[in-house]
């Protein structure tokens, strides 16, 4: 059991470098929102039906969150250079349709 509380270490921490991975990556991209793995407890099922002391069997990633706050608004002199002060997003369509 050792054996597999220490892969699923390994396989969590190997997701979360990418997840960092990916943070620095776009840490100059304009408008770019960083992410964080979130982690839970692994626990064996047993026949009998969970017990209270019942032994954890590793972690898992349950979760990859996107950061949603506000960022930094700056004035620029181009006019196609556009914000959001407050909550929301902009609506997308293609080819102006």
């Amino acid at each position: 059991m050792s054996f597999q509380q220490g892969l699923s270490g390994l396989n969590a921490a190997a997701k979360s470098l990418d997840v960092i991975g990916n943070n620095v990556a776009n840490a100059s991209t304009v408008g770019f929102k960083l992410s964080q793995a979130q982690f839970a407890d692994v626990y064996a099922n047993s026949l009998t039906g969970a017990g209270a002391n019942q032994a954890g069997i590793g972690t898992k990633v349950v979760n990859i969150a996107q950061q949603f706050t506000q960022g930094n608004i700056e004035s620029s002199n181009n006019p196609l250079d556009i914000a959001i002060n407050g909550g929301g997003f902009f609506r997308m369509t293609f080819n102006g349709t």
